[in-house]
């Protein structure tokens, strides 16, 4: 009994660990799709798929009005998830799943601020911990760099990640270097894509389509810090948990509310947070027939 027991409630913490698209995130999510590509591109030529033409950016067009950085790439895309192993090998809640990896390293770019915290957690696990990579950064000539840090992008802040149908919270964990021949995006730890697609996910198999969209939150107040996250977790369910009072208030960010209300620049558009009455710099940010006039919205 104590082991169906365990089973039972391990089931009932993956459960709610998992959660569905609230309507204003997932109004968000189709006004971006809807549009096509971002207007405010604050670093391009990145790939989702190696081969592919490059045109995927960090995006700024939510910077002023949601507080949010995003990555898209052209004609509705977004991108899509590959799979990270670093950090912590062979911890408590290995599979195997991360032995066909062929580019797994022993530490994550946020190393020495977990092993700060002082909880007797050394990195991230990517079986454990539900990280994004996020940010380029490479020496190697014509390799794009964008530091979210430049943005108000903290180490170890939470993320939120729209994929299958599903909202999952994130923390910025890792970075993408310069090791393969393309500047790589859409990436995260094996525990988050588990989350998103099941176990039929590895470490050199991940999720192709370009449909999910990585969403990260400037300020301190995205970061939970040494006490905010449960860092020493045994397992994805209880660490996600910890970080899920943090997502769900960040979330509220979105579209003026977690209910999926009215856009907070006032208005009823195509693009919403484009409507009249907000920010802008020039007609192209700007929903419908709305042009820029003194730095708002307005009608002609």
């Amino acid at each position: 009994m104590a082991s169906l027991r365990s089973t039972l409630l391990l089931s009932l913490a993956a459960l709610a660990t998992a959660r569905d698209v609230p309507s204003n995130v997932r109004d968000f999510y189709n006004s971006l799709k809807s549009k096509g590509q971002c207007s405010n591109k604050l670093k391009s030529g990145f790939h989702s798929i190696d081969g592919d033409n490059g045109s995927f950016s960090y995006c700024g067009d939510h910077l002023d009005d949601y507080r949010v950085l995003y990555l898209q790439g052209k004609n509705g895309n977004f991108v899509n998830m590959d799979i990270d192993c670093d950090g912590i090998q062979h911890g408590p809640a290995d599979d195997g799943r991360c032995g066909s990896s062929d580019d797994t390293q022993s530490v994550t770019s946020f190393q020495s601020i977990v092993q700060g915290y002082g909880t007797g957690q050394k990195d991230l696990d990517a079986f454990i911990h539900p990280y994004v990579v996020f940010g380029n950064e490479g020496s190697r000539s014509g390799y794009p760099n964008f530091n979210p840090q430049d943005y108000g992008i903290e180490p170890l802040s939470v993320m939120a990640v729209v994929c299958n149908n599903k909202l999952i919270y994130g923390i910025w964990g890792d970075t993408n270097g310069d090791d393969g021949s393309q500047a790589m995006v859409g990436e995260a730890s094996i525990s988050l894509a588990t989350a998103c697609y099941g176990k039929s996910v590895n470490g050199n198999s991940g999720h192709d389509d370009n449909d999910v969209l990585f969403i990260a939150f400037p300020g301190s107040d995205a970061v939970p810090g040494k006490n905010g996250a449960k860092w020493h977790a045994s397992s994805y369910s209880q660490f996600e948990s910890s970080i899920t009072g943090l997502g769900d208030k960040l979330i509220q960010r979105i579209g003026g509310g977690g209910g999926g209300g009215n856009p907070p620049t006032g208005g009823d558009c195509s693009w919403q947070g484009h409507c009249e009455g907000a920010r802008c710099k020039n007609e192209n940010d700007c929903s419908d027939d709305l042009v820029c006039k003194s730095g708002k919205c307005a009608r002609g």
